[in-house]
């Protein structure tokens, strides 16, 4: 994870600004102290604090016991890709695919791992779609307005001051809420977040009846800081596993972070990914391609 350098007037409102500005809690932060005031004359401080932070880099090691031990994390841990355990229970009695089939076979799993970790939401709206067909559509910029006026209104309901910034682009729905002080709407990684995001959608979604838009909140920048920092832990991650040839569990995340981690190690050469597991608990596994 990158780490984020504040300087304050006190140690204390240095790390306060870090952990804002990551957007996480004391406890998924690592902070280094990197410079404190010096007492001066009648008990006054002379100069600045001055810390480093990020957000705390979390993995576990595939120890292969569970292998070992077989039953359904065991299956899933030996597994190069999601689904090739259940191609090969059907194809026991046949000759193994060729290379190009299984690089084929690997590259749409990890497709099909990704798009399966959009969220539970856009698999309700899959569900959902017969009912809504017969329904007249709703706009995507009334879908926005109303989710704008809701965000502005529980902002200041909160006591706080934010602007609200909204791009529509076809279906798809991006709202920014920008100002100072927003952290109780992040929470740790980002968990407050989401039930804002869902909480907003469903209001849409009484008001105006149900619509066929993906709507997606970010508060203060944390989803696009987080995706940039997810970002670079995969990559290091991947280099991790190609040079030691040793699989990685990552640690659990919702389907929005587990969309990035896929996304990013998708056309790295020399590894794939898949999720296992079942939410809240669900993660990614980073491991060797079959072929590198």
């Amino acid at each position: 994870m990158e780490w984020v350098t504040i300087t304050a007037a006190t140690v204390e409102d240095a790390k306060t600004l870090a952990l804002d500005q990551l957007g996480v809690a004391p406890e998924d932060a690592d902070i280094e102290v990197l410079e404190e005031p010096k007492p001066g004359l009648f008990g006054r401080l002379r100069g600045e604090a001055t810390v480093r932070a990020r957000v705390r880099p979390t993995m576990v090691r595939d120890t292969g016991s569970r292998r070992e031990r077989g039953g359904r994390n065991g299956e899933r841990s030996g597994r190069s890709r999601g689904g090739d355990r259940r191609r090969q229970r059907n194809d026991d009695s046949r000759r193994g695919p060729r290379r190009s089939e299984r690089d084929t076979a690997s590259r749409d799993d990890a497709r099909t791992d990704s798009r399966s970790d959009e969220g539970d939401n856009e698999r309700d709206d899959e569900r959902q779609s017969r009912r809504r067909a017969d329904s007249p559509k709703v706009p995507a910029t009334t879908v926005r307005d109303a989710a704008t006026t809701f965000l502005e209104g529980l902002v200041a309901a909160a006591g706080l001051t934010a602007t609200v910034e909204s791009t529509v682009d076809g279906d798809d729905i991006e709202i920014a809420v920008r100002g100072d002080d927003l952290q109780m709407f992040v929470g740790a990684r980002g968990a407050t977040l989401t039930q804002v995001q869902d909480l907003t959608r469903v209001v849409s979604q009484r008001r105006l009846g149900d619509h066929d838009t993906r709507l997606r909140v970010d508060v203060g920048g944390y989803r696009e800081r987080r995706r940039e920092a997810l970002g670079r832990f995969a990559m290091k991650v991947a280099n991790d596993v190609m040079e030691s040839g040793t699989p990685r569990i990552l640690e659990p995340m919702n389907s929005a972070d587990r969309k990035i981690v896929h996304d990013t190690l998708a056309d790295v050469a020399g590894v794939v990914t898949h999720s296992e597991g079942d939410d809240p608990f669900r993660r990614v596994k980073v491991s060797k391609a079959p072929d590198a």
